[in-house]
């Protein structure tokens, strides 16, 4: 993995702008820390930071393939999992290679078929071709938005990269935030609209979108999307579709020239990738898989059951570890360093995030970063298979609003009467859910159960797991440790979207045609064990001091977030027993605590991004 970032600006010659490109993507080290690298040719500069996974020696970028009189150039984030084939297919079509890296078969796809490359990819990935024929740039993103991807389109320039840090470096940006970016930040963070940038003037290419840039100006397209469509296999034909599927995208994701791990929680989605990675190893002699799991200290004795965290973690862990012979690794942090997380992790994401959900990753990635480089996840399988609290509660389901986040009034009640009536965000937040609902495409001839469970399905995919994605990419590659994610294999997402949700609750559980496409892979105990959501602390010091620190910054009268908020509210909640509660902030792990943190990162945001409101 990688970042990426550049500018074009069609009126100049950019040759004497070294330093802005270098400047640019330098603050993009710690996606890429192996190597750096720079191009520019007349309007167009472009800069690389590379995280090597594949051909060390030969992938270095930005990469340039000379044909004649025609420049193409590259600059790319991500990995192609069926490169191997697209590889074979290009040299039957004529093509030679240099390298035996991604890079250079995604270059010489582009090369071969123009923008219509992208229907031939199997991957996640970000990336811009300057293309000197057609006397444009092409970008791309991924089906599912693994890695991101901004822009901004500032007086005849058009600048891009990987996190919004980098374009801010130019000096055509500013961290300039309005009305929509505050409504995004207060009642629908930590997620985002998809295309939404927050800054002013910045945008997101959306994900299955592709972008052309040239001297008429710029469009975009979606070059994928999901689609309705019938479903006629049974459920035993789904089932045996579904492990197909799986085993193919995972043992894909497990080819790299660096060690690979897998994180495991001893949960359903964490445990199938861990136990398939196995078998893939002990198949192909490749020794024991390493697996990596996080906790708290303390968290064993702290640790209360509830409707969206059942069990703990730990005894299944090593449950799976004695099941599977894994070199396991248990990573644990205490409280300090979860409250020393929280002003990296809103760096490392630009944005304030999900709080100590974020800064724990972060750590968890760092110490992973010491033993590997590439780890396996089970993100995303709860969006795709239905898995979550809300896709089984009627009150959850009947919301009329995003489900993880049904607390607008609480959200908008923390803000000063100023802010309130200038963002409107019972409003915002309304029309946001209007336009993901319209965007649904469903079947003629549906019932309206069926119709209600895949606009559910379709609000998780498309609004939900972005949210856990970015979380992911970013954290992640904020300690230089690539993340893949096989349950977000495009080809299983669009299969098991159109699966009934009488078959996708097969056996009357949550992700029952998953369960029973495991079966044979996973133990009983282990396949049918409730759900439980990435692990957070129950340490009520950690309650303590987010709330304390938050108190500080409204009792500094300079702190920035102060004429945002109602800072009597805030400290209404903080002396009352809603501060300790189930508050349903956002999602299923933001409550309470995370909603002290929260505000401390908007604070440390506003002040270390020097944001301005207007």
């Amino acid at each position: 993995m990688c970042g990426i970032t550049g500018f074009i600006e069609w009126s100049r010659d950019l040759t004497t702008e070294l330093d802005l490109v270098l400047s640019m993507t330098s603050c993009l080290e710690k996606r890429g820390p192996d190597a750096q690298g720079t191009w520019i040719s007349g309007p167009c500069a472009f800069g690389h930071r590379r995280l090597s996974v594949m051909d060390p020696e030969n992938g270095a970028q930005p990469m340039v393939i000379q044909e004649e009189e025609v420049t193409y150039t590259i600059v790319y984030n991500g990995e192609i999992y069926n490169a191997p084939e697209l590889k074979d297919e290009l040299r039957r079509r004529g093509r030679a290679f240099k390298t035996n890296c991604d890079t250079e078969v995604l270059l010489q796809a582009y090369i071969e078929w123009g923008p219509d490359c992208v229907y031939r990819l199997n991957g996640i990935f970000a990336f811009a071709v300057w293309d000197s024929e057609r006397q444009h740039v092409f970008f791309a993103r991924d089906r599912l938005g693994v890695k991101p991807l901004f822009y901004s389109e500032i007086d005849g320039t058009l600048i891009f990269a990987s996190e919004p840090k980098s374009i801010l470096q130019h000096p055509k940006a500013e961290a300039v935030v309005g009305a929509d970016g505050l409504a995004e930040i207060f009642v629908i963070g930590p997620a985002r609209t998809p295309g939404h940038g927050v800054y002013r003037n910045m945008k997101e290419l959306r994900p299955g979108h592709v972008m052309i840039y040239n001297r008429s100006g710029l469009r975009s397209y979606a070059y994928w999307k999901l689609e309705a469509e019938p479903h006629a296999d049974t459920v035993d034909q789904t089932a045996a579709n579904i492990r197909t599927l799986l085993q193919d995208t995972l043992e894909r994701q497990l080819i790299s020239d660096v060690p690979v791990c897998t994180l495991l929680s001893g949960g359903l989605d964490s445990s199938a990738l861990t136990a398939l990675a196995v078998d893939y190893y002990r198949r192909t002699g490749q020794g024991q898989v390493h697996t990596y799991s996080v906790d708290y200290v303390d968290n064993d004795k702290f640790f209360q059951a509830h409707s969206y965290q059942p069990g703990a973690d730990a005894p299944w862990i090593k449950r799976m570890v004695e099941e599977l012979d894994t070199e396991h690794h248990w990573i644990s942090f205490d409280t300090p360093e979860l409250i020393g997380s929280l002003p990296d992790s809103t760096v490392a994401r630009d944005l304030p995030g999900m709080a100590d959900v974020d800064g724990s990753l972060l750590l968890f990635c760092r110490e992973i970063k010491k033993g590997a480089t590439v780890a396996i996840s089970g993100e995303a399988a709860d969006e795709v298979f239905g898995g979550y609290p809300w896709f089984h509660r009627e009150e959850l389901l009947g919301a009329g609003t995003f489900p993880w986040s049904v607390a607008t009034g609480l959200r908008a009640s923390l803000l000063s009467p100023e802010i309130r009536d200038w963002i409107a965000p019972e409003q915002y937040v309304a029309e946001r859910y209007a336009e993901a609902v319209d965007e649904v495409p469903h079947l003629e001839g549906e019932t309206a159960e069926q119709a209600r469970m895949r606009t559910m399905s379709y609000l998780n995919i498309t609004r939900f797991m972005p949210t856990l994605l970015d979380r992911k990419d970013r954290m992640s590659m904020g300690a230089g440790l690539e993340v893949r994610v096989p349950y977000c294999d495009h080809r299983l997402v669009q299969y098991v979207w159109n699966v009934p949700w009488e078959i996708k609750t097969t056996g009357d559980r949550e992700k029952g045609i998953l369960r029973k496409a495991l079966e044979g892979v996973l133990p009983d105990d282990v396949l049918y064990r409730k759900k439980s959501p990435y692990p957070k602390t129950h340490n009520p010091a950690y309650l303590e001091a987010v709330k304390g620190q938050m108190l500080d910054i409204l009792d500094n009268p300079s702190s920035p977030i102060l004429p945002l908020i109602d800072a009597a509210r805030i400290r209404e909640i903080a002396a009352s027993p809603e501060a300790s509660s189930n508050l349903p902030w956002f999602g299923q792990l933001m409550s309470g605590p995370q909603l002290f943190a929260y505000l401390a990162q908007v604070n440390h945001w506003l002040t270390a991004y020097h944001v301005a409101i207007r």
